[in-house]
């Protein structure tokens, strides 16, 4: 009867790990499936690729900077100032003799950087609080949300210009500005994506089985909405890109000498229509980055969009049929 049972115990042993183990190759082959429909979907829209490639584009030129710029973006080059667009100046000069080519590639390496860093600080605390907010709900709920409330009563632009003012111009307080003005979109969404899942049977069971709420927030609850963060982090890439122009144009920005993108449609304004490319080809930079965030924005929003996918899976599944 011993060895009988410690059969039995062996066997069960056995059959637990075998479907563990073919559990894990199922959502192997899940995430594989999604990824390869996720390929498909991009390929098949022409402006998704469009604005990914923008966006990668821009990325290699801020990684490669050094290596693609003509010259040194600080050099002041006086007897060359305001030289129009030669062999020599691929780009044109500024009005202290700067090349604007170079200026404009190592431009890339700061607007980046404020866009990254905005995205990583204000979706992480927008996430948080919205995720808190939405389970704990009561007088933390009605606290959390009308502080959101009074952010968002203003347009973003005015309360980063305001907030910018306060801690004085740079481009660290510029970031600082833009994220803390731009978190409560972000916690909105993450509280109706927790109030629509925290009742759901599968967190009854979790709680029943004695998940902490820390647990059950940041193991079951965070991951629901993260798609629809991503999807809203992407669209808002250009906004914050726009946001930040919109400070270094008013001198709480980045400041000189350094090489960005605002400053220099800054630095142009007054000599615009003898010396247009001072102010214009920085201009179409901001422009292009603008548009390709945007359409990647569109790419990741339509690739999560349920509907989209559900549509699709049925055309390919037709198709085999």
């Amino acid at each position: 009867p011993e060895n009988h049972l410690y059969q039995i115990t062996m066997n069960q042993t056995v059959s637990e790990t075998l479907d563990k183990s073919d559990v894990r190759h199922k959502r192997f082959e899940a995430r594989v499936r999604y990824i390869k429909d996720s390929y498909v979907l991009w390929r098949r829209n022409f402006l998704m690729m469009i604005g990914t490639f923008i966006i990668l584009f821009l990325v290699i030129v801020a990684i490669l900077a050094p290596l693609l710029a003509t010259h040194d973006p600080y050099d002041q080059i006086l007897p060359d100032r305001l030289s129009p667009p030669s062999r020599t100046y691929y780009l044109g000069t500024d009005s202290l003799g700067r090349d604007i080519y170079s200026r404009i590639v190592y431009g890339a390496r700061v607007t980046l950087t404020i866009a990254f860093l905005v995205a990583f600080i204000s979706t992480p605390l927008g996430l948080v609080i919205g995720v808190t907010a939405g389970w704990f709900g009561g007088a933390i709920d009605e606290i959390l949300m009308r502080l959101s409330d009074v952010f968002l009563a203003f347009p973003r632009l005015i309360l980063a210009i305001a907030f910018a003012a306060a801690l004085g111009p740079g481009v660290e307080n510029a970031i600082i500005a833009i994220a803390v003005a731009n978190w409560p979109s972000y916690a909105r969404l993450a509280r109706a994506e927790t109030l629509s899942v925290k009742n759901n049977d599968y967190i009854q069971v979790i709680r029943t089985l004695g998940a902490g709420n820390l647990r059950i927030m940041a193991g079951h609850i965070t991951p629901m909405c993260m798609s629809s963060i991503i999807v809203r982090m992407s669209l808002d890439m250009g906004t914050i890109i726009l946001t930040a122009a919109g400070l270094g144009f008013l001198g709480l920005g980045a400041q000189p000498p350094t090489p960005e993108w605002v400053l220099m449609v800054s630095d142009g304004r007054q000599i615009l229509v003898d010396q247009w490319w001072v102010s214009t080809l920085p201009g179409f930079a901001i422009l292009i980055v603008v548009m390709g965030f945007n359409l990647l924005g569109d790419c990741i929003s339509d690739i999560h969009y349920p509907h989209q996918r559900h549509s699709f899976m049925e055309r390919r599944f037709t198709h085999i049929q």
